[in-house]
């Protein structure tokens, strides 16, 4: 049989203690509402926790691999757009060289053809020289060969070789269509120079179809990897919702059955009047 006593009131301790539990559950549901989050701190679960700051740091590894081959796509690009304006300069002037290999050619059209083929080299030279992006340049001599991150732990690259594309590697550097004799061995210089050409651009699109191809990669890679640290740490707000709404109910009762707890002392005073 429970004992009445004014020092010491069970009723309100029990009531205080489960009062002290809904305070504490309602407490950490709001901070799930609050942050979104069913684990945003090592002290909500250490392990989870753990495991999810561990992915979070290899999608941020991710991110410096994306940039890292943005970058060398991006070079790989200006190098293809360049040597896409060398080979129909190279077409332009093959033409001038057939025009001036032409036996009953005067001399004043075939130093106005040369003048045009000369410039036509001038402007190939310029189209090397232009062709830099971000200080790399794979088209000029020595030039940049790219090598871009592929993982996360910078143990792998994608290595896209430069392709030189300067008039001396093409051996066009002296060529001249003066004379019909120079402008027939000029035919046959430049139709090696396109051909060469077309071989190194070949290259480079190849690898700029990597690059692109393993970014797509990495992309979904780390969409992935953010949606595994998501399904980790992240709180179900429907159900928070519908948690909270019970806990603020509980919370009032609890109120309520601590205020009749507190008055059962009051009540024994009844008792001596």
């Amino acid at each position: 049989m429970p004992m009445n006593s004014v020092n010491t009131n069970v009723g309100a301790m029990v009531a205080l203690q489960n009062l002290n539990t809904t305070n504490s559950e309602l407490e950490r549901t709001q901070s799930r509402i609050n942050t979104g989050k069913r684990v945003a701190n090592a002290k909500d679960n250490g392990a989870i926790w753990a495991i999810a700051q561990n992915q979070r740091a290899t999608s941020n590894a991710l991110n410096s691999v994306r940039e890292s081959l943005q970058r060398g796509q991006s070079t790989v690009e200006v190098a293809i757009s360049a040597g896409e304006s060398i080979s129909d300069l190279l077409l332009q002037m093959k033409e001038k060289a057939l025009a001036a290999a032409d036996a009953g050619l005067d001399s004043t059209s075939r130093t106005a053809l040369n003048d045009e083929f000369k410039s036509l080299l001038g402007q190939i030279t310029k189209a090397v020289s232009n062709a830099e992006f971000n200080g790399g340049n794979m088209l000029k001599q020595a030039g940049t060969t790219i090598k871009s991150l592929a993982n996360a732990d910078a143990t792998s690259v994608i290595t896209v070789a430069a392709q030189t594309l300067t008039l001396t590697a093409l051996a066009i550097a002296t060529s001249s269509i003066s004379t019909k004799t120079l402008a027939s061995t000029a035919i046959g210089l430049v139709n090696t120079a396109i051909t060469t050409v077309s071989s190194k651009l070949s290259k480079l699109g190849t690898g700029a179809k990597a690059l692109g191809g393993h970014l797509n990669f990495i992309n979904k890679l780390q969409d992935t990897v953010d949606a595994g640290v998501g399904n980790l740490v992240d709180a179900d707000l429907a159900k928070e919702s519908a948690k909270l709404q019970a806990l603020q109910t509980k919370q009032q009762l609890g109120v309520q059955a601590l205020s009749i707890a507190n008055q059962s002392s009051t009540i024994l005073l009844g008792l001596f009047r």
